[in-house]
C-alpha cells in the first residue's frame, strides 16, 4: 500500500493511502475512516434523508471525507445550494487540486460552498432556519470517535444548535458506525423522540460483515 499523501496538525496525522487495486483509503490518527470501496453508507447519509424532505432545497453537510455525501446530494436537482463544512484543510486540498481523482469536478459544481471550519462552531453561527438538511459525518460515531473532542457533536446542545439552524420540516441526520442507544435517547430529547428514527445498513467491509447507523431527527413544523 502506498502513502499518497500525508497531513500533520493539532488534530494529529492524516494519510491518504492508495492500495494495489488503485482504491484510495483515509485513515486518521492511524485509525479507518473511509475508502472509495464501499461508499454506499455515505451516500445513504444524503439520499436517506433527500427521500423524506420534500424540498430540500438548503443543505449543510458536516464532514467532507472523500466527497461521496456531497456526491449525492448533488445529484438530487431539487437541491439548490450545499454548504460542506470541513475542518480539515489538507483533506479539501486533495480533493480541490485532484489527488482524489473525482474531486476538482465535485468542488467545483456552482452548488457547492466550501467552509473550512469546526462543524460545531458553524452551526452555533448559522442564522436560524437557515437549512433543510443537516448531514453529520464527522467522526465514526460517539462510540468510535477517532477525535476524543467530537464528543460534544453527539450531546444535546450541539443538536440543538443544528436543530436551531434547520426550518419548520427539515431534518438533521447523523452518521454513526455502531449503534449508539444514548444518541438515539439524546436526539428524542431534542427532536422529540416520535421524530426520531435509527436506519441501520449491512455493508460489507474489506471482507468483514459491519452495520452503520443513521439517526435522523425530524424537526417540526411545516
Amino acid at each position: 500500500m502506498d502513502e499518497v499523501a500525508r497531513s500533520d496538525s493539532d488534530r494529529g496525522e492524516l494519510v491518504l493511502r492508495r492500495r494495489e487495486d488503485g482504491s484510495l483509503e483515509l485513515r486518521a490518527n492511524g485509525v479507518f475512516v473511509m475508502d472509495t470501496v464501499e461508499t454506499s453508507t455515505e451516500r445513504a447519509l444524503a439520499v436517506r434523508a433527500l427521500e423524506l424532505h420534500p424540498n430540500p432545497g438548503h443543505v449543510l453537510i458536516g464532514g467532507l471525507g472523500l466527497g461521496f455525501t456531497l456526491e449525492a446530494t448533488l445529484a438530487d436537482p431539487r437541491v439548490t445550494t450545499v454548504t460542506v463544512v470541513e475542518i480539515e484543510p489538507s483533506l479539501v486540498g486533495w480533493l480541490r487540486d485532484g489527488t482524489v481523482g473525482h474531486g476538482p469536478a465535485l468542488l467545483a459544481e456552482p452548488r457547492v460552498e466550501v467552509v473550512v471550519a469546526d462543524v460545531a462552531r458553524a452551526l452555533e453561527e448559522a442564522p436560524p432556519s437557515a437549512y433543510d438538511l443537516v448531514l453529520l459525518d464527522v467522526d465514526n460515531g460517539p462510540g468510535y470517535l477517532v477525535h476524543d473532542a467530537n464528543a460534544d457533536l453527539y450531546r444535546a446542545p450541539a443538536l440543538e444548535e443544528a436543530k436551531r439552524a434547520v426550518r419548520p420540516g427539515g431534518m438533521v441526520v447523523v452518521w454513526s458506525a455502531a449503534e449508539a442507544p444514548e444518541l438515539e435517547e439524546t436526539m428524542g430529547g431534542v427532536f422529540g423522540r416520535w421524530r426520531t428514527e435509527a436506519v441501520a445498513y449491512d455493508v460489507d467491509l474489506q471482507g468483514r460483515a459491519e452495520t452503520y447507523w443513521l439517526y435522523v431527527g425530524h424537526v417540526s413544523g411545516t
